[in-house]
């Protein structure tokens, strides 16, 4: 048993959390380099929470230079046992309207040139990403956020693209023609380095817009996905107060807690003492265990 300690990453529109008691701005720096923004950290209803704005405050980066490393890295340092992620996603299927909220279970993951690994020469993992979130976090974001008011759908395939560019109307069409259900630009590596860091991980995607596939809409502008995320940031907030409500008191262990106990393949002689120092927060119950 022990305490839950849950990391909030927040996207486009999420940049604050004011339900926070005591809340206090850490600067943290890790051997990836500097995160998006300070962390924010802070309680409620005696549950300890550790905010994040991906972007930076202000918004201030674009999607391809979110360093997801670096991000990842620091929540795990602060003690984060769960990472929930709240991103802004534009639809690929009419009956996920602007406004609702996604439960996203799968991703396909169309990014280049990101980090996607904490690993490399030296020390070399290969996680599982089959199912790449955690269930039991993911059953408590969507029945907080039902509490918050928002219309949830549970299990959706997220496509996740470089941007900073919005989609062409043929490129959207492709998308909608596919297994995707959803759309953005931050969700991977994300996902994947917080499946190396041990940290379970859930997404929920807040739709504000259609892309342009769908022939009855106007092609989605900025000022439009604005006025959206702002209704949809409000129901976000009131979504990560319900979960500190509704968590059990204690937290039980999960199975994302140890997977890298059979993804590790570097036999011990081989190991890298630089790799083994960048990855004392990431691997350090793993390199404890070792020791």
């Amino acid at each position: 048993m022990s305490e839950w300690v849950i990391g909030v990453l927040g996207g486009s529109g999420l940049y604050d959390v004011d339900a926070l008691e005591e809340p206090e701005w850490v600067s943290v720096e890790t051997p990836w380099g500097s995160p998006s923004d300070e962390l924010l950290t802070g309680r409620i209803h005696d549950v300890r929470f550790v905010f994040l704005p991906r972007h930076g405050r202000g918004h201030r980066l674009p999607p391809a230079d979110v360093n997801a490393r670096a991000n990842v890295d620091a929540l795990k340092r602060l003690g984060c046992t769960d990472l929930l992620a709240v991103s802004a996603v534009g639809s690929l299927r009419e009956e996920l309207e602007p406004g609702r909220f996604v439960i996203v279970d799968q991703f396909i993951d169309q990014t280049r040139s990101r980090g996607t690994s904490f690993f490399g020469p030296g020390l070399v993992a290969h996680v599982s990403m089959a199912d790449p979130v955690c269930p039991r976090l993911s059953a408590l974001a969507a029945a907080a956020a039902r509490t918050a008011g928002a219309e949830v759908t549970e299990g959706s395939t997220y496509l996740a693209i470089d941007g900073p560019q919005l989609s062409t109307r043929a490129e959207s069409k492709l998308y909608h023609a596919s297994v995707c259900d959803v759309i953005g630009m931050t969700a991977m590596p994300e996902a994947k380095l917080a499946r190396e860091a041990e940290l379970p991980y859930a997404l929920v995607g807040m739709v504000t817009d259609y892309d342009c596939w769908h022939e009855e809409e106007e092609p989605v502008q900025v000022s439009t996905v604005i006025a959206q995320l702002r209704a949809n940031a409000a129901t976000a907030t009131r979504m990560i107060e319900g979960l500190a409500e509704i968590l059990p008191p204690e937290r039980t262990p999960c199975p994302l807690d140890t997977v890298l106990d059979s993804a590790i393949v570097t036999a011990p002689d081989a190991h890298d003492p630089t790799m083994i120092a960048k990855l004392d927060a990431v691997a350090g119950r793993w390199l404890q265990a070792q020791s």
